[in-house]
């Protein structure tokens, strides 16, 4: 514990999910907060809930005023800024290329990429004033690989992977180390509120997903909030201070390959096309 001793963190989307996860580790290990999103309800009661070490600021990250604003409170508040999460997001546009508009693409990239560059950029001004820090970003498998979501979605998660490394590139002269996380399938509220499913109904997909996790990926266990904000917690800490520009990837082995890669009872299909073709030679 306190692997995050004194140092001042900003966590955007921090009122659910994978923000709220980490802002509660993080808090746990020491570090103040400022937790950042746009339900002020929740907010100023789970900032009620931890103490003097938590303070809410409502922020809509496509607004780059409500970014800047949220970097010099937790500045302002405690005298510096460490560490930045930019974390806040949602499904965005579910539709096709062949069907997307540019107002709903342009929606989504706000959301999703426009707002980490933004947390990125006014978060470096507070952390070349103290000699350095570490910025976070929630990337996603979906910016690894085709499959896994909306097309809008993985775009948008794909230019954060990369903005992370040309930013970390950039930043590094000032001792601001700059990398992503790519989660694979976490049981948070996406993917119901992204799909517009609630009460019972959401509840059923969530139970649907947590019994399906395990058997689509190596680690036998579906993911949860917690598995990120552990990963978040060592690329802010200084045990990671040799690390920068780079993703890591947490998902449960989800992408390290086809079933049959790491499932024994999976045949190969080679095999199975080879084994076939010369059945009865």
């Amino acid at each position: 514990m306190n692997r995050l001793d004194g140092k001042v963190a900003v966590i955007t989307g921090g009122c659910s999910g994978i923000g709220l996860a980490t802002v509660e580790r993080f808090v746990a290990e020491g570090a103040r907060v400022l937790l950042a999103d746009v339900q002020e309800g929740p907010g100023q009661a789970i900032a009620a809930r931890l103490g003097q070490a938590a303070r809410f600021q409502r922020c809509d990250v496509t607004r780059e005023a409500d970014v800047a604003a949220t970097m010099a409170a937790a500045a302002e508040a405690w005298g510096r800024l460490d560490i930045v999460f930019n974390n806040a997001g949602a499904g965005g546009a579910r539709k096709p290329i062949d069907e997307i508009s540019g107002e709903e693409w342009d929606a989504t990239q706000a959301l999703l990429l426009r707002s980490v560059a933004l947390g990125i950029r006014h978060a470096a001004t507070h952390m070349k004033a103290n000699g350095g820090g570490a910025i976070v970003n929630t990337a996603s498998i979906a910016g690894l690989q085709a499959g896994y979501s909306p097309i809008a979605y993985a775009v948008a998660k794909a230019g954060v992977i990369h903005l992370s490394k040309v930013a970390a590139a950039e930043l590094a002269r000032y001792r601001i180390r700059v990398n992503a996380i790519c989660p694979g399938y976490i049981l948070t509220n996406i993917f119901t509120a992204s799909s517009g499913i609630e009460g019972d109904a959401a509840q059923r997909v969530k139970d649907a997903l947590a019994g399906m996790a395990p058997r689509v990926q190596p680690v036998a266990e579906a993911g949860c909030a917690k598995h990120i904000a552990d990963a978040c917690v060592f690329l802010a800490s200084e045990e990671a201070a040799f690390v920068t520009g780079t993703h890591l990837v947490v998902d449960g082995g989800l992408t390290i390959g086809p079933r049959n890669a790491w499932d024994p009872e999976t045949p190969s299909p080679i095999r199975q096309v080879i084994a076939a073709a010369t059945r009865g030679t």
